[in-house]
């Protein structure tokens, strides 16, 4: 197996990819590049405030630690039981809630002096390939004005609406202003491919581009930039969305003509699946190949979804397709 991802890649320079984003979409992404010969820096957004992260930035002060939890453990090649602890989540006790990995971290800001050694210490003992890169060093909570003009404070409350989520969201901010993280914007200057998603547009993906330094970084960076788009929309974030509304947003943020290509998914799940999220007022992103013509990016097409359980892409489809990016 491992003879065959080589020669896909060919010879010469590793090549160097960051990732940009936070939450089940990266991890999806990283599990199938690490399989690759490639330099993987996973760039983790810092919006995150619910649950256990949540209480944890409450009672200790800390920079939120479930999204980078979760990337570290997509990139660890030490023995599965280490991974799955580092998941680990008690269900009842003091600990109630609490991932073991949001708790290690915790104690390791503590030890070591500061959240960004904590990853880095938590990386050497799940034998990550690569690194893993929190977006900024700098505590916010993010923003979101509705279409009717409301403010929504906190990721969990855009996540999770409490209020109309038919309402589009017209713009999302970190509040105070936060500063790009130096080792991100360095990954970023020297990277061969950029991958930004898939994953919740307004709280996974976007708060990346809200971090001062970051969009400029991207659009400077001589590297391939792509978005990997959402399979599936999510009630109070993009209701209604197509694939289309997807670059437009994201665009509004990064800036036009910075991608040089869009991955879409073309395959249909099973209604079987799809009914499993109706409950959730979820629906299929769909798209209409005349909504991207004359754009400046390439459209990839393909079946980039998981054979069977929850409607996410599959990790090596993924990774097949964006490895081969790196030698064009």
């Amino acid at each position: 197996m491992k003879k065959r991802i080589k020669s896909a890649l060919g010879k010469g320079k590793e090549c160097k990819v960051v990732t940009i984003g936070g939450g089940t979409g990266t991890f999806v992404v990283l599990s199938g590049l690490k399989n690759y010969p490639v330099k993987i820096s996973a760039i983790v957004s810092m919006a995150d405030d619910g649950g256990s992260t949540g209480i944890l930035r409450e009672e200790f002060g800390m920079l939120p630690p479930g999204d980078i939890r979760r990337a570290l453990v997509a990139l660890s090649q030490q023995t599965p039981l280490l991974a799955k602890l580092f998941s680990y989540r008690f269900f009842r006790g003091s600990f109630k809630g609490h991932s073991f990995g949001n708790l290690l971290l915790t104690v390791l800001t503590k030890l070591k002096g500061g959240f960004e050694k904590a990853v880095e210490e938590a990386g050497k003992i799940l034998h990550i390939k690569g690194e893993v890169i929190p977006v900024t060093l700098d505590n916010a909570k993010l923003y979101a004005q509705l279409e009717d003009g409301e403010i929504i404070k906190g990721e969990t409350n855009i996540d999770i609406p409490k209020h109309n989520g038919k309402l589009r969201i017209e713009k999302v901010w970190l509040k105070p202003l936060c500063r790009a993280n130096p080792k991100a914007i360095s990954a970023i200057k020297t990277a061969d491919l950029i991958i930004l998603g898939p994953g919740d547009l307004y709280t996974s993906t976007i708060p990346n581009l809200l971090v001062k330094g970051m969009p400029e970084a991207i659009r400077k960076s001589r590297a391939k930039r792509i978005f990997v788009c959402n399979l599936m929309t999510k009630f109070g974030e993009t209701t209604g969305f197509m694939a289309e509304d997807f670059v437009s947003a994201l665009e509004s943020y990064l800036g036009k003509n910075v991608l040089n290509y869009v991955l879409l998914n073309n395959r249909k799940p099973s209604s079987l699946r799809l009914k499993k999220y109706a409950k959730e007022k979820a629906e299929l992103v769909r798209y209409k190949k005349e909504d991207f013509q004359g754009k400046n990016y390439k459209v990839i097409e393909g079946d980039f979804l998981r054979e069977k359980g929850f409607i996410r892409h599959s990790s090596q489809k993924l990774a097949k397709i964006l490895t081969k990016l790196c030698k064009k």
